[in-house]
């Protein structure tokens, strides 16, 4: 920083810019005549790249000069990293996340230090060179990549980089994010005592619910099939819903179908009709038919 001119108590004010090679005994020095100046450039074309120097800046005007600042070190400009990451790992955590670690390069950088990774990702259909780029800065060995294609296959690949530009790319690895969380539909229906009930999915996995429509508690039944038989009391109401489930987790559920009470063996009701009439048997069985067909 420059010297205010209320500070520099006299005129021929300048700066003395001292610095050596770091671990060296003997300074060397330059002056520079401009009380505005507020930096100085030493050339040298031996000096090898990233080379730490002890600095110190003094100043003086025609009266003598005056103390120096504290000594600092810095270093001359460093060259990108010459080696790749390695070790790169990748997985997906969600229809839309990957996360990716990596090891650092195994070469000490004498030319420059690392800054931080880039990471790129691009899928399989597109250009690498349009590829999503994420940085992270310093030590940081592992970040996530979001907003991504759910069930798509991936490409990612990590170099480091500093200053002076990027490293070279590790070999890309693969991976491929989860399916995304199914839905459910429900066509319209009607419901008939043992004939179907017939709904649409986006599934893999089917959990059926269903309970007394008086009481707030669920029984669960879980079936990777496209129908299950349920044997209920036949004077109770019963709702009954079908969520669809897969690896991105739990679907949406269908529309909530109301069983009414069955006192006619041949007595048909929907999902918002009820109906009444004799005695049946204890049980009533009723025949939930799925059909499944695929989200892609």
């Amino acid at each position: 920083q420059t010297v205010p001119e209320e500070l520099q108590n006299g005129g021929g004010f300048g700066y003395v810019v001292a610095f050596r090679p770091l671990g060296t005994v003997s300074w060397m020095q330059t002056v520079v005549a401009s009380p505005d100046a507020a930096r100085y450039v030493f050339r040298n074309e031996s000096l090898p790249p990233f080379s730490p120097y002890e600095v110190k800046v003094g100043v003086y005007n025609n009266k003598g000069e005056g103390s120096f600042s504290p000594v600092t070190v810095v270093y001359s400009a460093e060259e990108e990293p010459t080696r790749a990451p390695t070790t790169v790992l990748a997985r997906s955590i969600s229809a839309s996340d990957v996360e990716v670690s990596w090891a650092p390069p195994w070469e000490n950088q004498h030319k420059g230090r690392i800054q931080g990774y880039e990471v790129r990702c691009w899928r399989h259909d597109e250009k690498e060179e349009n590829a999503k780029r994420i940085r992270t800065v310093g030590n940081q060995t592992s970040t996530k990549v979001s907003n991504l294609r759910g069930n798509a296959l991936y490409h990612l690949a990590v170099r480091a980089y500093n200053t002076a530009g990027t490293g070279p790319s590790s070999a890309a690895v693969n991976v491929t994010t989860k399916k995304p969380r199914e839905s459910c539909q429900t066509s319209p229906c009607q419901a008939y005592q043992a004939q179907p009930f017939n709904f649409i999915f986006f599934v893999r996995f089917f959990p059926v619910l269903y309970r007394w429509n008086r009481e707030s508690s669920t029984s669960v039944i879980e079936t990777n099939k496209t129908s299950v038989e349920l044997s209920l009391p036949f004077d109770e109401d019963y709702i009954i819903e079908i969520k669809p489930f897969s690896d991105g987790g739990d679907g949406s559920s269908s529309e909530q179908i109301r069983i009414p009470k069955i006192s006619n063996a041949y007595a048909r009701g929907s999902g918002s009709s009820t109906s009444s009439a004799c005695t049946l048997s204890a049980l009533s069985t009723i025949m939930i038919s799925l059909t499944a067909r695929s989200s892609l």
